[in-house]
């Protein structure tokens, strides 16, 4: 398969880095500052799995040739649109389009875009960053990718995708209900970024707070009732995970959006938390905490982003 990783951020360049490594045909789609960075110095993975350095294929929007079987998406959810316009004239009639961002709204955003026959379902689980010279830093062993057709079909094309993800050296899932998935994703995810961000704390320090679980649990109760109002069908198990999670004393994890946050860098307000305040006001349902969380972003987001 000819495979496009848009981004090489630190999901995108570490899961397209190991495609590579593994042989698969890809290249990377990149802005003009990273990509002069990467073709001159290549992309560097440190890993508990092993550190390598290789030099991959890189070009800019204007140099892309097409189609491409698989375009996987690893963008912030803030860069959909610029991203779509650059992948649009190497989207042929048999492209898969993979997106592994936050939240729920690009599904919408790219059906209507490229037709819902294009997408693919996907998320990632990995714990990695950037560092300042543009190294992907893998902190901890995970590093899974999930994936499958939104029908949850076994379809030829997805079996192939399969194979290239089975060969990479990751923990790649096909997945047949990878629509709840996505929710549940999604769910701890939000979860995270409104009690993290809106209390300035790791999990353990907010739970050990007065008053911090009981927030964190309303957090997830909000958002809960908000996904179910709009089709998620509850899997008990998964959710008692995900209160566990943001309920744990004694948890140092903080979300992506609250790293972002301390860093001073543009974060995904409306995709993550801003999206099922709105859900849920569409639907008449109140969501106090998620709405207190999406203000207190949107400050964050309008007067202290880096400029």
């Amino acid at each position: 398969m000819r495979i496009l990783v848009v981004g090489a951020g630190a999901t995108g360049g570490y899961f397209g880095a190991r495609l590579a490594q593994a042989g698969q045909d890809v290249t990377f789609l990149l802005r003009e500052k990273r990509a002069l960075a990467v073709e001159q110095n290549g992309l560097t993975v440190h890993s508990p799995h092993g550190d390598f350095h290789f030099q991959p294929n890189v070009l800019q929007a204007s140099q892309l040739t097409g189609p491409y079987d698989l375009i996987l998406l690893t963008v912030k959810s803030f860069g959909l649109e610029a991203a779509m316009k650059d992948i649009a004239p190497v989207v042929g009639e048999n492209t898969m389009v993979m997106p592994v961002l936050n939240g729920m709204k690009h599904m919408e955003t790219l059906s209507l875009r490229f037709g819902e026959h294009a997408l693919i379902g996907g998320l990632c689980k990995i714990n990695a960053t950037l560092d300042a010279d543009g190294h992907i830093h893998q902190m901890t062993p995970l590093h899974q990718i999930i994936y499958g057709e939104l029908s949850g079909e076994k379809t030829e094309r997805i079996l192939k995708v399969d194979q290239a993800f089975q060969s990479a050296g990751v923990e790649a899932i096909l997945s047949e209900t990878i629509i709840t998935d996505l929710w549940e994703k999604w769910l701890l995810l939000s979860s995270l970024g409104a009690i993290t961000c809106t209390m300035r704390g790791n999990i353990g320090q907010v739970a050990s707070a007065p008053g911090g679980t009981e927030f964190a649990q309303a957090i997830v109760t909000e958002a809960l009732t908000t996904m179910k109002a709009f089709g998620y069908a509850e899997r008990a198990a998964a959710v008692a995970k995900v209160r566990e999670a943001v309920t744990d004393k004694n948890s140092p994890q903080t979300s992506s959006m609250y790293r972002d946050m301390m860093q001073g860098y543009p974060i995904e307000a409306e995709q993550i938390v801003g999206d099922l305040v709105e859900r849920a006001t569409r639907v008449g349902i109140s969501v106090p905490h998620l709405q207190a969380a999406y203000t207190h972003l949107c400050v964050y987001q309008k007067n202290y982003v880096k400029q």
